[in-house]
């Protein structure tokens, strides 16, 4: 098992006992199946990021203390300096560094997303609540909404309702992209 994974899904336990919130409330708020959401907290499987922030957005907790366990403390400003973001590497199927989660109080999640280039890569479906905006940085992928899949080249965006499944797959070489989560 994976030890991110685990402290992961211990802060979500623990937060859902602060806020004395069942399994089937916890379940609901992030749009999934009470079957899945015990394999989130039982730690043996990766929680996606949209469901942390559902919770987080819910219980006014920051997406980055679920993530990582740290607090927060920036009020004006929070400067993210390359490479230094927290690194939200929990899964071989993309890799996460938040790139605001030292300010409180945020409005949205900004991330880099680094998807690896696999011949063998299958798409990951995820929803979560709100809209999510990607911006590409390098390579392409296809990105998937509901039924929709769009190739995404460097300097390509696309805003999209983040409730619809979606899902990223990497073309030819490693795909690198900005990911506003709202």
């Amino acid at each position: 098992m994976n030890e991110e994974i685990k402290a992961i899904a211990d802060r979500l336990i623990g937060l859902r006992d602060i806020m004395d919130v069942s399994e089937q409330e916890a379940a609901d708020v992030c749009g999934v199946s009470l079957e899945l959401y015990k394999k989130y907290e039982s730690g043996m499987i990766d929680i996606p990021v949209g469901v942390l922030q559902s919770m987080s957005k819910k219980y006014n907790i920051d997406l980055g203390t679920l993530i990582s366990g740290k607090e927060p403390h920036m009020h004006s400003y929070c400067l993210t300096k390359k490479g230094k973001g927290l690194s939200v590497e929990r899964r071989s199927d993309y890799k996460y560094e938040a790139l605001a989660s030292g300010f409180i109080n945020r409005k949205s999640d900004p991330f880099i997303v680094t998807v690896p280039f696999s011949e063998k890569a299958e798409p990951h479906y995820n929803s979560h609540p709100g809209h999510e905006f990607v911006y590409m940085i390098s390579g392409k992928m296809e990105l998937t909404v509901d039924d929709k899949t769009m190739k995404v080249e460097e300097g390509d965006s696309v805003y999209f309702d983040a409730t619809k499944k979606h899902a990223m797959v990497a073309i030819e070489k490693e795909a690198k992209f900005l990911d506003l989560i709202i």
